[in-house]
């Protein structure tokens, strides 16, 4: 195995020559301690300006080794050998020196090490192992019971955000592994947020490839930034966790509690939390999981029922800001490996609830060719969701050539909503056009299944491979409420010319069956160029039954209103076929291909008994070329195509009554639209100088898209129906650059981020062509610092630039500055105390649709002090927004919307690390 080392740098792998000249070194290499020759330790020698690889050699049976055709120069001798700790030494050539012999060089191995035998060597702080980038923990300085992400700070090129969100080499790492298996199902921040950073051995950062990649071995291009977190042997056996309380007097709460028991390959962790200061759980990403429905998805194409049209649900069931929430969650989680790793299992379970209450304003402008209406909505709401999930994988490899996968989830959900609103618009000479109000009760309940198989096999002729894989989803939503809505219409004088109310229970079933079979066969033509076919069928049954009830003299809602009520049957069934050509050479990597596919579409109206179908082909062309400089340089040009077929609300929508304002109209004569997407990247990293420079963009465009066409009535009622434009191609575009490094002489890590998006759209308004367009400019001076048992600090702060307009009014545009910046300072000071602070800024200056500044800094501050001999207690005493800025404000073109939020409060916690960890764990059987 060949191991490249840094003590704080990245070596690239690209060999340089120069012309014959006298200067050369050489050396013998042999155990400390037993004076065993080390054949094939391999010998680098590195430029000691940038560390990258000037040459290298392997160590031969006689233990020597011996390098020539040097320049003059300062260099570094790196030798390294599997078990063995890593020798590095500084050396010089020039004119007085022209050859170096290092004489017998002695290696220790790893478990014989001690802190004070090094004299020349150091610690391995980096290493490239192929594609992959590790870190040595043990060359990194943190507190006493700090956690991963405190770890991972101070990684070069890796930076974690106020909420946890890590980035690493300019990309967003969606995948946190520990010991190479996913926690929680793979949730970032509960690995970085919860597990100790003592615990950590190695810290290995790499692109996750696609299933199917690593199976084949034939790269396909999709890959996904990856940290894998590999613990200390030690640290395998035993128990570990935390436990974090705290209250107010203003009636906030949170709390938190995580156990972990490890025993050699098997790990259980059982955790809970429940807060009303925002906290949904312990992963920055739950708060978008709650209003999840969690299906599969299979690439095919059709056409599906969802649960949208008449539905009462109106809350997606997540929080995202707006509103008082109170959320409790729970979860546990237990992996093994087994049988010398031939099985393993890895199972998850996790229960929680979200409540949230508010009220909301919004405000929102129309532009027309007659002119202008300004809308105002103010909402009441009272909305709850609670949601249990169980998911499990199993994996046996049945021999050396053959694999075998299960994996199930199922899903438990109900949602009660209950939202009141009273709307009113205005014509631009101040007459009021309409108003009303009207209250939603739901009640919902959610059941998901969804179960799959995947078999693979590799075949006698290397990259000749064989897989065969089996899904099925079932997913079935069923509701209950009550539509209570009263609208008032005027005419041109602001005179009552109409009201409309609605007095409805509402039922519906909406169920779906989806059953996919896919089969792949990767077939080798010549070393470098290969070819993967894959053949798939699709079979999706569904159906939808909505219920509108009037209530009758009695009280009771038992009349029918055949007009908002239908009751639909699904029969799709989908073929795909495909070819991908992977060609690799050196440094190249070129992938050639398409998927095409064939749906017939059927769906049947029970109560008319009438039928509508409709049959279709996909188009999915890809191209991309990658060439790879070294490991850590790339170069990446692709191309995809896609058919966007219209949805079944845009063809034969349910007719739904829930706002009387805004009415759909289905389109059966749309045809699908065509998108072409094309895109490049440049990355470049260096670990030494943690220098990381990336850059790159994309470009969309589409035809015969399908766009809306919208016709406002006198009264301000907006009837919708899709259209295709085909004299028009919608586009969008974006442009993103970074550059950091780190500067040595101030340990400081300085970064300037910047990019370009935008796009210009189409839509028709009272027949009317309107054409939008929207870009956005941005740049970014980011920077931070780490000094062990002293301070912390990061932040970013800089300007952006937003351009909006509409042909239809043309008098009115969104144009204008901001700012934004985000910050946290740490301070350690004596007597175990700590300062934290953390502040967001935010700016948005004067529009001409908007004529006052948006502009608020939200600072937040915390006191802590750490107890006992191992400092695993620590008494905190934290305010949120002690600017009481959080004013609960949103603005975007050509509208604006305050809502509730919470507001400043202190907090005062107590927090408790326990920790029973170390010993040999036992061996799996």
């Amino acid at each position: 195995m060949r191991t490249f080392f840094f003590t704080s740098a990245l070596c690239f792998f690209c060999v340089l020559s120069f012309a014959q000249t006298p200067y050369s070194i050489k050396g013998l290499v042999a155990d400390t301690a037993s004076n065993i020759k080390l054949q094939n330790a391999t010998v680098s020698v590195l430029n000691a300006k940038d560390s990258t690889l000037f040459k290298f050699t392997r160590v031969n049976s006689a233990g020597t080794f011996g390098i020539e055709n040097f320049k003059p120069g300062n260099f570094i001798l790196l030798v390294t050998y599997p078990d063995y700790v890593d020798y590095v030494e500084h050396f010089k050539l020039d004119s007085t020196a022209k050859t170096r012999d290092f004489g017998k060089l002695n290696l220790f191995l790893k478990s014989r090490l001690l802190a004070d035998v090094i004299v020349k060597g150091t610690i391995a702080a980096i290493k490239i192992k192929g594609d992959t980038t590790e870190f040595n923990a043990a060359a990194y300085k943190i507190q006493p019971n700090s956690n991963v992400e405190d770890l991972l700070k101070q990684l070069p090129g890796i930076q974690i955000d106020k909420d946890g969100k890590i980035t690493a080499q300019g990309q967003t790492v969606t995948k946190v592994l520990v010991d190479g298996e996913e926690f929680f199902g793979d949730d970032p921040t509960l690995v970085t947020k919860n597990l100790r950073g003592d615990m950590v051995d190695k810290v290995q950062l790499f692109d996750k490839k696609s299933d199917q990649a690593t199976f084949t071995g034939i790269d396909d291009g999709e890959k996904t930034k990856t940290l894998n977190i590999k613990l200390k042997e030690d640290k395998k056996n035993g128990y570990f966790g935390k436990v974090d309380a705290g209250g107010s007097t203003d009636d906030y709460f949170q709390g938190q509690g995580m156990f972990n028991a490890f025993k050699a390959k098997k790990k259980f962790s059982a955790y809970g939390t429940s807060a009303n200061t925002g906290k949904t759980g312990l992963s920055w990403q739950d708060n978008n999981k709650y209003g999840s429905s969690e299906g599969v998805q299979v690439d095919v194409g059709g056409i599906y029922i969802t649960n949208s049209g008449d539905d009462l649900e109106s809350w997606g069931g997540n929080y995202n800001g707006q509103g008082i929430p109170l959320a409790n969650t729970g979860g546990m989680h237990y992996d093994a490996r087994w049988n010398n790793d031939k099985q393993t299992i890895n199972s998850n379970y996790k229960i929680g609830s979200l409540g949230v209450t508010g009220t909301s304003n919004n405000q929102y402008q129309s532009n027309l060719p007659t002119g202008i209406l300004n809308s105002n909505s103010d909402r009441v709401s009272d909305n709850f969701v609670f949601r249990q999930k169980l998911d499990a994988m199993y994996e046996i490899k049945l021999d050396t050539t053959s694999t075998l996968k299960f994996t199930v989830d199922g899903t438990l959900k109900n949602t009660r909503t209950n939202e009141k609103y009273l709307t009113g618009t205005f014509r631009g000479d101040n007459t009021r056009q309409n108003e009303g109000g009207r209250t939603i009760d739901n009640d919902g309940n959610q059941r998901l299944f969804n179960a799959s198989v995947l078999w693979t096999k590799k075949l006698k002729k290397p990259g000749r491979t064989l897989s065969w894989s089996l899904t099925e989803a079932m997913n079935e939503n069923d509701s209950k409420g009550y539509l209570n809505s009263n609208t008032s219409f005027y005419n041109t004088l602001g005179s009552l010319d109409s009201t409309r109310s609605v007095n409805q229970y509402k039922t519906s079933n909406v169920k779906s069956n989806l059953l996919n079979s896919n089969i792949t066969y990767t077939e080798p033509i010549t070393k470098a160029l290969s070819v993967v076919f894959n053949y798939g069928i699709n079979v999706n049954n569904g159906a939808s039954d909505w219920q509108s009830f009037n209530q009758s003299a009695s009280g009771e809602y038992d009349q029918l209103d055949a007009a908002y009520s239908n009751n639909f049957e699904l029969n799709q069934l989908s073929n795909q076929v495909g070819a991908i050509f992977n060609y690799k050479k050196n440094k190249t990597i070129i992938n050639v291909g398409s998927k095409v596919t064939d749906v017939h579409f059927n769906q049947h109206d029970v109560n008319s008994n009438s039928d509508f179908k409709r049959n279709f082909i996909n188009w999915s062309p890809q191209a991309s070329y990658q060439y790879k400089f070294s490991q850590q340089r790339s170069l990446r040009l692709g191309y995809n195509g896609y058919t966007t077929q219209p949805n079944i609300n845009q063809i034969q929508p349910v007719r739904v009554n829930t706002d009387p304002l805004n009415i759909t109209l289905g389109n059966p004569d749309l045809s699908p639209a065509f998108g072409n997407r094309i895109n490049a990247s440049y990355s470049s990293y260096k670990v030494l100088s943690s220098e990381n420079l990336n850059f790159g963009g994309s470009y969309t465009v589409t035809f015969n898209q399908i766009v809306s066409s919208r016709t406002i009535d006198a009264g301000g009622k907006s009837t919708y129906q899709s259209i295709n434009l085909s004299d028009k191609k919608p586009f969008g575009y974006n442009g993103y650059m970074y550059y950091g490094k780190k500067i040595k002489k101030l340990d400081f890590l300085v970064g300037l981020e910047g990019g370009v998006y935008g796009s210009t759209f189409y839509s028709y308004v009272n027949n009317l062509l309107n054409t939008q367009q929207n870009s956005n400019y941005y740049l970014n001076l980011n920077m931070g610092k780490y000094k062990e048992k002293k301070y912390s600090f990061n932040a970013y702060f800089g300007p952006n630039f937003n351009n909006s307009s509409s042909s239809i009014s043309k008098q009115l545009n969104n144009n204008g500055v901001g700012w934004d910046g985000n910050g946290s300072l740490t301070v350690y000071l004596p007597g175990k105390l700590e300062i934290g602070t953390t502040a967001n800024y935010q700016l948005r200056k004067k529009t001409q649709a908007f004529d006052t500044d948006l502009e608020r800094l939200i600072i937040n501050s915390s006191l802590s002090k750490k107890f006992l001999k191992k400092e695993n207690l620590k008494l905190s005493v934290s305010g949120n927004d002690l600017l009481n800025q959080n004013i609960g404000i949103n603005r975007s073109a050509f509208s604006s919307s305050s809502f509730t939020t919470i507001k400043r409060y202190y907090l005062l916690s107590l927090t408790w690390d326990f920790n029973k960890m170390g010993g040999t764990p036992p061996k799996t059987p």
